[in-house]
């Protein structure tokens, strides 16, 4: 077993085209796997591979004049973890939908090590405001205690958010968090720009530094991450219910197995077995008639016997 890396810089880069390039040349000679993503405002990567590539990629990495000093978060993984290596040239690091010449990570908010995001959060003023920026399918798995987690799809649609719901903004202290950091410097940078919060935080290394050194802390839940494991267990607190059943806890997400859906979903060990990885019973009968192609497996390194107690039959209500 080797090694997932997850990392990003904000950076000018001059000439994307080449570092995309050398990047992809980098990778192939590691044998790594993963997503790169690579704008003129930096680079933003994730990816797996053993423990003498990893090293070699970082050191590699420390070694370019644009990319030294990366704060580099790892994993138990591999290259196994993902499906292929893909480095794409983008306007945006992170999708935000905004100029990045227009909310740059230099009006970011002030960053705390996990150490002061834990000693905030043990000692709350009356004026704290926590917001988790990731998606709703993210959050619903696992966030901050007395996090607000708006219901977006998309990280694009967080300034939205925030533009309709100034005022729970207005005169408070929010600390901003997400899975690596990536996200929360230019959306803490848009909330800075409003100019109605008092002061703005986000959490240095993002979840992932919080969750190392404070598994049980106030984060509860799993970490949502874009690999094979899906979803990281970081304590027990299941947070969601099975979308099935609708009565069993459970924060395992798979995919429908009829390709024309595909719907990621959560599911409880009971209705996994029952529908066979489908979302609904129409997409169950119509696998099963051989009317639409049956999805093809993928690796899922979170083990099946790892989720949830399944739940009484007698006290589920199975819905489409």
């Amino acid at each position: 077993m080797g090694k997932i890396l997850l990392y990003y810089k904000y950076v000018q880069i001059d000439e994307p085209e080449a570092v995309v390039k050398w990047q992809r040349r980098l990778c192939e000679n590691l044998g790594l796997t993963g997503r790169i993503i690579i704008a003129k405002e930096g680079i933003n990567g994730t990816v797996g591979g053993t423990d003498e590539a990893t090293k070699a990629y970082q050191a590699a990495m420390d070694q370019h004049p644009l990319f030294s000093h990366i704060d580099f978060k790892t994993a138990v993984g591999d290259q196994t973890y993902f499906p292929r290596m893909r480095i794409v040239i983008k306007n945006e690091i992170v999708n935000l939908g905004i100029d990045p010449e227009k909310v740059t990570v230099k009006d970011g908010g002030i960053h705390l090590t996990p150490e002061q995001t834990h000693n905030l959060l043990n000692n709350q003023p009356e004026d704290l405001v926590i917001l988790d920026t990731r998606n709703n399918y993210e959050s619903r798995i696992g966030t901050f205690r007395g996090s607000i987690t708006p219901d977006i799809e998309n990280f694009r649609d967080l300034p939205d958010y925030i533009d309709q719901n100034l005022e729970q903004f207005k005169d408070k202290k929010v600390l901003m968090h997400c899975t690596g950091g990536v996200r929360c410097e230019r959306a803490t940078a848009y909330l800075a720009q409003k100019g109605v919060a008092k002061e703005i935080y986000q959490i240095e290394g993002g979840i992932h530094r919080y969750i190392e050194k404070y598994p049980d802390g106030h984060f509860r839940g799993s970490n949502y991450v874009f690999d094979g494991r899906v979803a990281h267990k970081v304590n027990d607190d299941i947070l969601s219910m099975c979308d099935i059943c609708n009565c069993t806890p459970s924060d395992y997400y798979t995919n429908c197995i009829n390709t024309l859906c595909n719907k990621q979903f959560l599911v409880c060990p009971d209705c996994k077995t029952a529908f066979k990885e489908a979302c609904t019973q129409t997409c169950y009968d119509l696998v099963a008639a051989g009317k639409v192609a049956r999805r093809k497996k993928t690796l899922r390194v979170q083990e099946d016997n790892k989720i949830n107690e399944a739940c009484n039959p007698t006290e589920c209500s199975v819905k489409e």
